[in-house]
């Protein structure tokens, strides 16, 4: 039953809240951490039950529409990893047990909201999963109820209101069109008539929502200092998956299986990818706070996400999952990372920080792993995901795009050596003698990130033949 992976979230929470509560206070980190492990079990083990059993009581109950298809069982790996490093994080930086307890609630509904999202095929249901997703990330961002923090909510959930709107009214207008709701009615629908006005109209405004929730150029003005001013482990799941699950899954999604990919919306994403490659690239290369640069870095790796969707083909397509999972691992090394410095130093200003490499080397080594394969050097996972794009856009014509992104990538490659520089090499400062190694708590997710990074730059071959191309064909199952 696929709808167990948003029934078991569920009933934690109201474990969690309604007996024994102050028990389960105590037990609230075990809780989620059961619960992001079986997801990521069955995810690696997809010859549990789970996965051919037609029976979908709860998702039939609840009027939703669930499937699992290659597509999903990427995104769903992607969101226990990423979930399961947040959780490290924040337990290891709080150890106040009712702070720890109210984080796991909240962390466990943007599971719920997230998961649902890569398994409905309905537009309207795929709509109420990222509400949830939402204000869930509204709650966590201001989780330290600073006014840098309350600030960045702000920002997060006006714009996320003008994206619901936009949103909204898409639907309604491909209601009117279809008469449903459902992925496969629209799709008929949209075929019958593709130059219809109305459906121009709702294709356009529900790209526009997910630019928006992607934090693409020229919708970015929420992203970075959501970011920055963030909890270190909220960054980490904003940055990691939450922006890509609400936004480019979102995307890659709705354009394959419901609009389809016509000439008009290729081109629109087209531009949109390299817009947002070549700016996020130079203003992350202008940044002197590390999770800043790393914001802006995010904007520019998405747009080759975006780029990829844009070739309208099987490669491109593969290539764009590909990235996605990609950059989810690798971004949240660096935001896992900076947690550290931060955590160690008590800053992310890049000008106050030098040498660290010397007090934490582990970081520093990391760090070094996650930066090159953001910069696509191999024999990296981010390499593969790159090359594989800029096939797509070279053997569909795409020649400019395909150079400016190879172009772009030496960019990546110059802030994030700028970045080493500046944090982790160098002379250290007479004023970071006490500073030391992260602990096991930090050290921990960091290390399996890395490793998953290495492992998959590696054995490229059977990844990409198991799990990318077959993604890449999203109607398969």
């Amino acid at each position: 039953m696929y709808s167990s992976l948003i029934l078991l979230p569920f009933l934690s929470v109201i474990a969690l809240n309604l007996p024994f509560r102050n028990l389960m206070k105590k037990l609230a980190f075990v809780v989620c951490l059961l619960v992001l492990l079986v997801q990521i079990s069955l995810i690696v083990c997809p010859s549990i039950c789970i996965w051919s059993n037609d029976l979908d009581i709860f998702g039939s109950f609840l009027q939703f529409n669930f499937a699992v298809d290659n597509l999903s069982r990427v995104m769903l790996f992607c969101i226990g990893i990423v979930l399961l490093a947040a959780l490290f994080v924040q337990r290891y930086i709080i150890d106040d047990e009712e702070r720890i307890f109210n984080f796991v609630n909240v962390l466990l509904l943007i599971l719920i909201g997230m998961d649902g999202i890569v398994m409905v095929r309905d537009i309207f249901s795929l709509y109420i999963f990222l509400e949830i997703t939402a204000v869930g990330s509204f709650i966590l961002i201001g989780f330290n109820k600073d006014v840098d923090a309350f600030e960045a909510a702000f920002k997060y959930i006006i714009l996320s209101v003008v994206a619901t709107v936009l949103m909204l009214s898409s639907i309604a207008l491909l209601l009117i069109v279809s008469g449903s709701t459902s992925f496969s009615s629209i799709s008929d629908a949209l075929k019958t008539s593709p130059d219809s006005l109305l459906i121009s109209s709702a294709v356009a405004i529900f790209l526009c929502a997910c630019f928006i929730k992607a934090g693409l150029i020229p919708f970015h003005g929420w992203l970075a200092d959501t970011y920055s001013a963030a909890p270190a482990a909220v960054s980490v799941l904003l940055a990691g998956i939450v922006t890509k699950t609400v936004g480019a899954y979102t995307l890659i999604r709705i354009v394959n299986s419901v609009f389809g990919f016509e000439s008009s919306i290729n081109s629109l994403l087209l531009v949109i990818g390299i817009i947002s490659i070549v700016i996020g690239a130079l203003a992350a290369l202008g940044q002197r706070d590390f999770k800043r640069m790393l914001a802006y870095s995010s904007i520019s790796q998405v747009g080759y996400i975006i780029l990829g969707l844009g070739c309208g083909t099987t490669l491109g397509l593969a290539g764009a999952v590909f990235h996605l999972f990609n950059h989810s691992i690798f971004k949240t090394l660096l935001f896992v990372n900076s947690a550290a410095v931060e955590l160690e130093t008590g800053t992310t200003d890049m000008n106050g920080l030098s040498g660290l490499s010397k007090k934490m080397p582990f970081t520093a080594m990391t760090s070094v792993v996650a930066s090159l394969s953001a910069a696509g050097i191999p024999p990296l996972s981010g390499f593969w995901s790159k090359l594989i794009i800029i096939m797509a856009l070279w053997m569909s014509g795409f020649y400019v795009y395909a150079v400016i992104a190879i172009l772009a990538s030496v960019l990546t490659l110059a802030y994030f050596l700028s970045l080493q520089r500046m944090v982790f090499f160098g002379r250290l400062k007479e004023d970071s003698a006490n500073i030391k190694e992260a602990g096991l708590g930090l050290m921990f997710p960091a290390l399996i990130l890395a490793l998953i990074i290495v492992a998959v730059g590696l054995f490229f071959p059977f990844i990409i033949n198991t799990f990318i191309l077959p993604a890449g064909n999203i109607l398969g199952g």
